[in-house]
């Protein structure tokens, strides 16, 4: 069977649902994009291996050429969760409107595999001195299981590696962490006209938001970086909940904060200096205080601005690599030794959002600048 066209793979890859989402009445399976996509790259002379993560969640690796160096294209397979009656036109179908391709994924970022397919298949006769890899995973849009998996199970990857999340084709070097936490205060509940019957958990938390509060100060003042809109790490109070009527002590409160450290910032440091805040103030108010992350965090991205992929990518785009607020899968690559940007045709304003789309416009010049990057990274000798 001949292999569908670009727009076909497109629109298949749309109409396959692979929500990832942290409520399980929501969350699917991502095995449909990974079997069209090992099937197409296998076709194409692939090799193609794929590794269940967890039960229904899948990585797929598909490589083609061997050796050491090689660039590796990377995306996610999973989509974030969608009201269908909010968009104006099926979501699981790639439909054409001004000049857009509307679809869940079109621009976050499923397009990106048959971009990636279009680029390589007029190289594919060429020898290819370095491998490429074409790397899929799962659950991006909720735990980062796919990404932690690979990162953990140490298996080396090319020396350069190019995530295609939304940038608008501009390469991305620098991002901040994604940190969501959580403290629970369980005091004493009691009859409110005698404070001594009970141990207030909201007069705990209030002590806690406070010490929080001055985190954040001291945090905005020892880190700064301009490359960044927002240049200071923030921290943001997203929910809180406790008590339940005026007339008793309170005597549970819970707290939802998110922190976004800069590079350079380690979150187990962001971690310990806050329990250290906490622990005297479950003394003090006679409160047991439980603190820990919603999730493992996403490490703050760097990768260096002389290196040789950000260099390259600067000259295909002509554009300077920038920083962006949004957490990506970019530090588990690097941590397998990839040179690693993010470089990707979408507009983050309109990723997991109703009407999610890619502007037309940006297909032809994706497809031409992947296919030099390829030439740049497996169609040319390894220089020692």
């Amino acid at each position: 069977m001949p292999l569908p066209s670009f727009k076909e793979q497109f629109a298949a890859l749309i109409a396959a649902p692979s929500v990832s989402c942290t409520q399980a009445s929501l969350d699917q399976t991502n095995k449909p994009v990974i079997d069209l996509l090992a099937s197409w790259l296998g076709d194409l002379g692939f090799s193609c291996d794929i590794h269940e993560v967890s039960p229904g969640k899948f990585n797929l690796l598909a490589s083609r050429g061997t050796g050491p160096g090689g660039l590796v294209l990377s995306g996610h397979s999973d989509t974030v969760p969608y009201d269908e009656k909010l968009w104006q036109t099926d979501p699981l179908k790639l439909t054409e409107v001004d000049g857009r391709w509307v679809g869940l994924g079109s621009c976050d970022m499923k397009g990106f595999f048959a971009l990636i397919i279009e680029a390589v298949r007029p190289l594919l006769a060429h020898d290819f001195k370095q491998p490429l890899l074409v790397l899929a995973t799962c659950d991006e849009e909720s735990s980062m299981a796919g990404a932690k998996a690979l990162a953990a199970a140490g298996w080396p990857l090319g020396r350069a590696a190019v995530i295609g999340e939304p940038t608008g084709l501009k390469p991305v070097r620098l991002h901040k962490g994604v940190m969501m936490e959580r403290i629970d205060i369980l005091g004493r509940s009691g009859h409110s006209s005698d404070p001594s019957l009970g141990h207030s958990a909201m007069e705990a938390m209030h002590g806690a938001i406070s010490e929080l509060m001055g985190l954040r100060k001291q945090w905005q003042v020892e880190y700064n970086n301009p490359q960044f809109s927002v240049p200071q790490p923030t921290l943001n109070f997203g929910c809180i909940h406790g008590g339940d009527n005026p007339n008793r002590i309170c005597g549970q409160c819970s707290l939802e904060f998110d922190l976004r450290p800069l590079p350079g910032m380690d979150p187990k440091v962001l971690r310990d200096a806050i329990r250290q805040k906490l622990q005297p103030l479950a003394e003090l108010h006679q409160v047991k205080i439980d603190y820990a992350p919603l999730f493992s965090e996403v490490p703050p991205f760097e990768q260096a601005a002389d290196c040789e992929l950000v260099q390259v990518a600067e000259r295909l785009t002509g554009h300077r690599a920038e920083a962006v607020a949004f957490g990506t899968e970019a530090p588990y690559l690097q941590r397998l030794g990839c040179e690693t940007l993010i470089l990707g045709p979408g507009d983050i304003a309109c990723a997991h959002q109703p009407g999610e789309f890619l502007e037309m416009s940006r297909l032809d010049p994706t497809v031409r600048l992947l296919r030099e990057l390829i030439e740049h990274y497996c169609l040319k000798p390894v220089s020692l």
